[in-house]
């Protein structure tokens, strides 16, 4: 989703709609497709009645996809009240209502009532100021010996300006680390990297092209709209963003983390 923190600083607990209109048809708020959610699930050792947790859920795809697949249970947060009507019909269409549960509330301050098994952030680690702030909020929900989920994004090459950085939605080449930086700091985290699986440039052409055609359609539909302005010039610029810079630049993926 790449919301970052004005998705925290909006007055109402909610996501400004620009992140709906341009995500209205994703169900992966991610750089990441459906198989590589899929590949993600098979690769961690999910097992039925295995109980997770989803801070900053989306759209839910990844607890309705794994309790359909593996008869996991359980509980996605977020902000976004329109993400999360698509996620419960998301549970009622694949059969699993009755096995995930959806909480409209900050992600940030969320904790776990009962130990989980596995616990996420994907994509989503502003919740926690970065990487680590996130980690040990989700130490606070996985049981000992379980698995923490982080998505977080990484520099595939040094950006050759501050333009490639901001296309690559970064204020500084320090927002995010190379690979092997972050692999570096959640083993100084007192973490063993136990599994990852990362995007790739068709998924990032996934992600973001179909978020220009999500903004046509939308615009086509409402051209008067108080945002119809920010939707045109953000379809000129993004296109070109993504080509020039992001695409080949900026790498993302999920790393499983279970603690030393």
């Amino acid at each position: 989703m790449l919301a970052g923190a004005a998705a925290r600083n909006v007055a109402v607990l909610d996501l400004p709609r620009i992140f709906t209109i341009r995500e209205s048809t994703h169900r992966v708020l991610n750089p990441f497709t459906p198989e590589k959610l899929a590949t993600l699930g098979a690769a961690i050792g999910l097992r039925p009645g295995a109980a997770l947790l989803d801070l900053a859920c989306g759209k839910g795809e990844l607890l309705c996809t794994w309790a359909r697949d593996h008869g996991t249970t359980g509980t996605g947060v977020d902000i976004s009240t329109v993400f999360l009507a698509a996620a419960r019909d998301r549970a009622a269409e694949l059969g699993v209502a009755d096995r995930v549960t959806f909480v409209h509330g900050d992600a940030g301050s969320y904790v776990s009532e009962q130990p989980v098994d596995v616990a996420a952030c994907i994509g989503a680690t502003w919740i926690g100021g970065g990487v680590a702030g996130t980690v040990a909020l989700l130490e606070r929900s996985v049981r000992p010996g379980g698995t923490i989920l982080i998505g977080e994004p990484y520099w595939r090459a040094e950006p050759p300006s501050q333009e490639a950085v901001e296309a690559c939605h970064a204020t500084s080449r320090d927002d995010f680390s190379s690979l092997a930086g972050l692999v570096e700091q959640v083993h100084g985290m007192g973490y063993h990297l136990v599994e990852m699986v990362l995007a790739d440039e068709d998924s990032w052409d996934r992600y973001a092209a179909a978020q220009w055609f999500n903004m046509r359609t939308w615009l086509d539909a409402n051209p008067d709209d108080e945002l119809a302005g920010e939707v045109r010039a953000e379809l000129v610029a993004d296109p070109l963003r993504h080509v020039r810079y992001r695409r080949s630049l900026l790498g993302w993926g999920v790393f499983a983390l279970r603690k030393r």
